[in-house]
């Protein structure tokens, strides 16, 4: 099934209608390229809440692939990753390869992480190309908009590009013309700085008029891959404007934790990896964790499918973790009843599901019959812990549930 019937049958549900309908369809028409060029959950929360055991099966959305693979540093049996969106697959394919099939960590390092050199041109066609996926083989050898095949990307900082890089590079053009600057915030030395630089620089744009008036544009949002149902729990959560609901998740991404330890604030403030940082680094890229995931590379599958679908083809009691990111907000009762039947026959003993929401709450209470949720356990304490350790800081609620 193509990406746009597969995003088509997510998106459009018994919601779908009148002027959300309208909306739906321009998000799935948006949502089908290029979205997410590195992911923007945080895996080191991920594994601590999974407490996961060597020989697990890990079953996760990929996005742009930097999690599935963070996943192999826990020696899992496999890790299956499934996405909608074919683009989101074919960079994780490129990321899977390149680990493989480059020279050393030095190499793998120039061409993931700094994403910038014209040696990666070079390293492409030496060592990835041939071992790529047919379908992700066809998405970098065809041309982008400049006319250059994909692959050049990785010459010419990878992650500027995809929806959510163009939006990333608009927030830096917006910010500056309200009078402030993104980057200046990575001139600070601590936390304290970080706060007051963020204060002077950003925060001031986010009261703008201007801002205002966009926060209020669920098309506005399309490119950070929110869609219109996710749209409705942000206003729910926003009590004193979308505006506020926005500058309070920025904050919480330049000031909670050190820049230094940051990949997510890296990006977001200076559209770019810090490579001589190792803490800097996403977790996939840092060399403590590459002999392991270059030994593990092959346990890492991928699938261009529904989540529902994907575990309909599982034995029962199979999977030892699921890792939904915020697919759920795309769900009507009737998707996220049919997911959750799937999840709990394949859920092994002691399974466990993490999953984040752009609201606070879990969506799970209000839509599950109590037939599923008799079998799950969740704590919202534990669920709050966890939440302020997700350095990526852009959603509202972060979530554990484990079968009983």
């Amino acid at each position: 099934m193509s990406s746009k019937a597969l995003i088509d049958s997510a998106v459009f549900n018994s919601t779908t209608s009148g002027r959300k309908g309208l909306a739906d369809k321009l998000f799935a028409h948006w949502f089908s390229r290029l979205v997410y060029a590195q992911i923007w959950e945080d895996p080191k929360s991920d594994l601590d809440a999974l407490q996961l055991r060597p020989g697990a099966n890990i079953l996760t959305i990929s996005s742009g692939g930097c999690n599935a693979l963070a996943y192999l540093s826990a020696q899992p049996a496999a890790v299956h990753a499934v996405d909608l969106n074919a683009a989101h697959l074919a960079m994780l394919n490129m990321k899977q390869q390149a680990i493989k099939h480059l020279p050393d960590y030095e190499a793998v390092l120039a061409y993931l992480g700094d994403a910038n050199h014209n040696d990666n041109i070079k390293r492409y066609k030496r060592h990835i190309r041939q071992h790529l996926s047919d379908d992700a083989n066809n998405f970098w050898e065809s041309r982008s908009i400049s006319g250059q095949p994909r692959y050049h990307y990785f010459a010419k900082q990878a992650y500027q590009h995809g929806l959510l890089g163009n939006f990333i590079g608009f927030a830096h053009t917006f910010v500056k013309m309200m009078g402030g600057d993104l980057s200046k915030v990575l001139e600070a030395k601590n936390l304290a700085e970080q706060t007051e630089l963020f204060n002077r620089y950003v925060a001031p744009a986010f009261e703008s008029h201007l801002f205002k008036l966009m926060a209020k544009q669920p098309m506005a949002l399309y490119s950070l891959g929110i869609p219109p149902s996710q749209f409705e729990a942000l206003k729910h959560d926003a009590k004193d404007g979308l505006h506020s609901l926005f500058k309070e998740r920025m904050r919480h991404l330049c000031c909670d934790f050190p820049l230094d330890e940051n990949c997510f604030a890296q990006q977001a403030l200076g559209r770019r990896y810090d490579t001589k940082k190792q803490a800097a680094l996403p977790m996939y890229l840092q060399q403590q964790h590459f002999d392991t995931l270059r030994s593990n590379i092959d346990r890492l599958h991928s699938h261009h499918t529904t989540l529902t679908s994907f575990l309909q083809q599982q034995p029962r009691a199979s999977m030892d973790a699921y890792l939904f990111l915020d697919a759920q907000d795309w769900m009507d009762q009737q998707q996220l009843t049919e997911l959750w039947e799937e999840v709990t026959r394949t859920a092994a003993p002691n399974a466990k599901v993490v999953f984040r929401t752009g609201g606070e709450t879990s969506p799970l209470e209000q839509k599950l019959p109590e037939s599923i949720l008799s079998v799950w356990r969740t704590d919202a304490e534990k669920n709050r812990a966890l939440y302020a350790t997700d350095r990526s800081a852009i959603y509202g609620g972060m979530h554990l549930y484990t079968k009983i």
